[in-house]
């Protein structure tokens, strides 16, 4: 249980500055900040993923405002929301008294003199419906407590005006149907219908992004309340009755959760399983898939692979794990694995997914014993062998070196991809330094499934022992280019050989992959101390201080902020690989190497690890607060530590 009190929930630079995420295993979710105010348009208490397409999100109940009327007949509001004028109106975060977040759920406790409210959600799980309950925790006498419910119909990465039609809202039943899209029920139901102007996103204003929309007040759910009673209240996707039971859904999200967590060594432990467990959902055909992270990400297969041993290794899900490399080995396409759907069709388009893949399926193999899968896959992985030394897409292909080498115009096909427009950032074409890992780290990795299994390995062997050979000999940086202190096995890398303009320099931590590996080029080996010097409290950064394009805070409008995404910004999904090229060494002691993430925590998504963090100190927490490769980095090192 992690709790916040007065001093951070009633100061909105501290409370709206901390944000909880409750998935519901479809890829939608409830989200918002620990003080209430809504700081995101991602925010909201119903945000619907289409069935199989976790990115194709709509934000659907925005808020749900309560209202008390005591004894006296005195109105108080404990909502709180901004306005594109400025003013913070009303101002209910000032009276609550703590934030908590028990088994992974939130709850809320404002006071008013002696009467005490308290709120509580939770989402039913595999379904886009959320249960709500305000419980009249005390109170002299009884009190009316109003719902008042905020609505719209929008994509989740948009906004909707008053300019345009009010949602159509339908009273039924014990509530309403909106836009004949969602349901929301609850007691005593009065329809409103009123525009509520110039919702304020104070973060979207951060990133450059339209900061205002308008809301629908729908309309209102009141009870009479005496000390101990409840008002629930449900919304769920599509029309039909679908009524459970607020207090219900709650309970059953509070013991499945104890579930997950059921054997974690400590509460840290447990909130990173259930981190995990929050980017997990069901996707095409019901075969489950990763959400890449929330708010605004769906599902990448490099993050999915990135992430796999510490999402369905580390945690012991086997089968879902099974499940889902079965249904990614169906998406190979010439020695490809598709990427994403993202944008509206499916991509092929990355040099180090499928390498991924290979590491992922070799470390299920390996961690369970499943030699009916290595038996099943391996044809597949031979393929991607095949297709890469005949060439494939982008440029992809086996250089006569042994050496994978990729690159086209207007692309940046590995981890570091970001563009702005049409330009990539970093494009890294030639022959990168961690793909180059993977690959030699695939090929062990098939070979070795091939002799588990009884199969052939056809020209792996010879393929993997030029690979080597000339990885131990292209991407050391002789000596006179470096450090003269530096010893003769710990030197540092070029992050790119053969590119358009030579060999590149540039320190960035993608070198760590080497040493890092299982079956990694350099494994064993020292690490040299200008890689480790990358490392920050929340992970190394993507480029060194002091060199030319180093870019030290990770904000603004979105061409500034894709400028600098791997130019100096720290990830903290590294902390993995950095944490196994020191564990391949038998270095155990890291000087407390997990500490500063462990304390992220609980500062900014709350209960989980960011994408990104600035790399100038402090670090300031950047990027999706909610990253499913950063969590899984941080438990399969720390499960695998301790």
């Amino acid at each position: 249980m992690v709790m916040f009190g007065a001093q951070v929930c009633g100061d909105l630079s501290a409370g709206a500055a901390r944000e909880w995420l409750v998935p519901d295993g479809t890829g939608g979710y409830a989200m918002g900040t620990v003080s209430g105010l809504r700081t995101r348009r991602y925010h909201g208490l119903l945000v619907i993923a289409e069935p199989g397409r976790p990115a194709r999100r709509h934000l659907a109940l925005a808020a749900l405002d309560p209202v008390l009327t005591l004894p006296s007949g005195a109105e108080v509001e404990l909502a709180v929301h901004e306005w594109a004028g400025g003013a913070v109106s009303p101002g209910g975060h000032t009276l609550l008294e703590r934030f908590e977040l028990v088994d992974g759920l939130p709850r809320w406790r404002w006071r008013v003199g002696p009467v005490v409210i308290e709120r509580e959600l939770a989402m039913v799980h595999g379904q886009a419906h959320l249960g709500i309950v305000h419980r009249l925790v005390s109170a002299p006498g009884p009190v009316t407590l109003s719902l008042k419910a905020l609505v719209t119909w929008r994509d989740a990465h948009g906004e909707r005006s008053a300019a345009g039609p009010a949602p159509h809202v339908e009273a039924h039943g014990t509530g309403a149907v909106v836009e004949d899209a969602f349901r929301i029920s609850g007691p005593g139901f009065q329809k409103i219908g009123q525009w509520y102007r110039g919702a304020y996103a104070r973060l979207e204003a951060d990133r450059g992004l339209t900061a205002h929309e308008d809301l629908w007040c729908a309309g209102r759910f009141t009870a009479r309340l005496e000390p101990g009673d409840t008002i629930e209240v449900e919304a769920w996707a599509g029309t039909g009755e679908a009524h459970r039971g607020a207090r219900r859904i709650v309970e059953r999200a509070r013991i499945r959760n104890r579930a997950l967590t059921h054997d974690a060594a400590d509460p840290t432990d447990a909130a990173l399983v259930l981190a995990a467990d929050a980017f997990v959902v069901a996707g095409v055909a019901g075969a489950p898939d990763v959400v890449a992270g929330y708010p605004w990400f769906g599902t990448w297969s490099r993050d999915t692979m990135t992430a796999y041993e510490g999402l369905f290794l580390s945690t012991g899900w086997y089968d879902e794990g099974r499940e889902l490399l079965r249904a990614y080995a169906a998406t190979l396409d010439d020695g490809m694995l598709a990427n994403t759907a993202d944008t509206g069709q499916t991509e092929h388009n990355t040099v180090d997914a499928t390498l991924w893949f290979l590491h992922a399926v070799e470390r299920h193999v390996s961690g369970t014993g499943d030699d009916d899968l290595a038996a099943e896959l391996l044809p597949a992985l031979q393929e991607i062998v095949a297709a890469h030394v005949r060439g494939t897409r982008y440029g992809i292909r086996a250089d006569a070196d042994g050496l994978i080498t990729q690159g086209a115009p207007g692309v940046a096909l590995t981890w570091m991809d970001a563009r702005v427009g049409e330009i990539p950032i970093t494009p890294r074409a030639g022959k990168p330094v961690e793909v180059n890992a993977l690959w030699i780290n695939g090929l062990a990795a098939i070979a070795a499934l091939a002799e588990r299994v009884g199969g052939p390995t056809g020209a792996v062997p010879a393929l993997l022992a030029a690979a080597r050979a000339s990885f131990e000999r292209r991407f050391p940086i002789p000596a006179p280019l470096q450090s003269a202190t530096a010893l003769p096995d710990a030197r540092p890398m070029f992050d790119v050989v053969d590119g358009p303009g030579g060999d590149d320099p540039a320190l960035r931590p993608n070198q760590l992959l080497a040493w890092s590996l299982p079956r990694g080029p350099m494994r064993g080996r020292p690490v040299p101390e200008a890689v480790s010097a990358l490392l920050t409290p929340l992970g190394p950064r993507s480029l060194a201080v002091g060199e030319p394009a180093y870019v030290g805070v990770h904000a603004g409008d979105p061409a500034r902020r894709d400028a600098a995404y791997h130019q100096g910004t720290v990830w903290p999904w590294m902390i993995g690989p950095y944490a196994d090229a020191h564990l391949a060494r038998s270095v155990k002691n890291h000087g407390g190497l997990l500490q500063g993430i462990e304390a992220h925590l609980w500062e900014w998504g709350v209960g989980s690890v960011s994408e990104t963090a600035d790399g100038d100190a402090p670090h300031r927490a950047t990027g999706c607060p909610f990253q499913a490769w950063s969590v899984a980095e941080v438990l399969r090192v720390r499960r695998n530590v301790g």
